[in-house]
């Protein structure tokens, strides 16, 4: 009888500390994703503009934007921005309003200017290389304009080109709606991994598919934008690629299919059309890293060559060389 009631004692215990255990940990993770949120949720604020613009034919007024630094640089996605005439509303209520300093129409970024006279709270920011599928996220901004809101989900997949291969946007499938564009999507520590940028939907609502620019793509935009103006990096066109290998002088060797294009842009120019492949970047393999490196760090005074093998089964080399974009 005492080996029963020793037993039965054990056992209970046993429960109570797996369940004690539990609790903790579930609570754990809750309490630091109200953090994050906490942490950044004075981060991110309010655009809104009226429907006048040379720069989007988007026909909602409003959307989201991330403050950059302490003196009054916000971050947001360009098609928010629809004319000059901008208004950035904080957290708390505070109206102010802002200029533009820069724009990069092929990532569809800008960064605008507030002079408050309050202490504004920058975001902290995380290094997006260091992402991983499976992370937890938030996304913060303010979807149909009801207000600043948060939403959880994790990282579905990383370096997703959807239409740009310059960005390598990442997945998630925290809501985003219209109105959330131009906010930000943090980690469980609340720091910025990157500005949530477009859906994948049918319907133009969220459908458990969004994407978001890393945010060491938005730093080296934004202190482009905000130290010239402008972008000093190499456009080629907004086109898609997948990763294929190919038989050439009797070997396989890996290359990139284009498989969608914009009609704009040195690619459409030169003849390079839908199903051309590119198999070699710079002289070296042509593969998706190699690609996304050397557009986005060819800059002034320096070429990118692309060989190409075409759909009419012709061999074509390409250079491409940056220059000087006027902002408008």
């Amino acid at each position: 009888m005492k080996f029963f009631r020793t037993y039965g004692l054990s056992y209970l215990i046993v429960i109570f500390l797996t369940f004690a255990i539990t609790w903790y940990f579930i609570s754990d993770n809750k309490n630091k994703l109200v953090s994050a949120s906490n942490k950044s949720i004075e981060s991110v604020v309010t655009i809104t503009s009226a429907n006048n613009s040379v720069y989007t034919k988007n026909k909602n007024d409003i959307g989201s934007g991330v403050i950059f630094s302490e003196d009054g640089y916000i971050v947001t996605n360009l098609h928010i921005l629809n004319s000059q005439q901008i208004d950035v509303t904080l957290n708390n209520g505070k109206n102010y309003p802002a200029k533009i300093i820069g724009i990069d129409k092929n990532a569809d970024i800008a960064v605008i200017k507030i002079s408050a006279d309050q202490e504004l709270n920058p975001i902290n920011i995380a290094d997006s290389n260091n992402l991983k599928v499976g992370d937890r996220v938030l996304a913060i901004g303010n979807p149909y304009g009801i207000g600043i809101s948060v939403s959880n989900g994790i990282i579905s997949a990383t370096g997703r080109d959807y239409g740009n291969p310059y960005l390598q946007l990442i997945q998630t499938d925290a809501a985003i709606n219209p109105g959330n564009s131009g906010g930000a999507l943090i980690n469980e520590n609340g720091n910025l991994i990157g500005i949530n940028s477009k859906i994948y939907s049918n319907t133009g609502a969220y459908q458990g598919i969004g994407f978001a620019i890393p945010s060491n793509v938005v730093v080296q935009i934004v202190t482009q934008l905000i130290r010239y103006g402008q972008i000093k990096s190499l456009w080629i066109g907004n086109f898609r690629v997948s990763s294929i290998t190919l038989k050439l002088n009797e070997e396989i060797t890996p290359a990139l299919r284009i498989i969608e294009m914009e009609k704009v842009g040195p690619l459409h120019q030169k003849g390079i059309k839908v199903n051309d492949i590119i198999i070699g970047i710079n002289g070296k393999e042509s593969n998706w890293n190699n690609l996304t490196q050397s557009l986005r760090f060819a800059t002034l005074g320096e070429k990118l060559i692309l060989n190409f093998y075409t759909f009419s089964d012709k061999f074509k080399t390409h250079e491409f060389e940056y220059t000087e974009e006027i902002l408008n």
